[in-house]
């Protein structure tokens, strides 16, 4: 997959999704390997959104939510929120 173009916005947005997975994952005492399992996705698939390297599509968002027990919707709220407290700098 290739990974999303690099302009501030758009790297703010993965760095916050990346930070709140990691929360809601380790919140769950979750394992990468156990995320992915849950979600049906690869581990390394994990790490790449968890270090904010690319963004999930709706499928990944939709199937993560599912793992975590988070309606998607929520999860999304949780970035905006993040990203308001400025959690995507770095």
């Amino acid at each position: 997959m290739a990974k999303t173009k690099d302009n501030p916005k758009t790297l703010k947005i993965r760095r916050a999704f990346g930070a709140v997975l990691r929360e809601l994952r380790e919140a769950k005492e979750l394992s990468q390997e156990g995320l992915a399992a849950a979600a049906g996705l690869d581990r390394t698939w994990i790490g790449i959104l968890e270090r904010g390297e690319n963004l999930p599509t709706l499928h990944t968002l939709l199937l993560l939510g599912r793992a975590l027990d988070i309606p998607a919707h929520r999860l999304v709220a949780k970035v905006e929120a993040a990203l308001a407290e400025g959690q995507g700098r770095r």
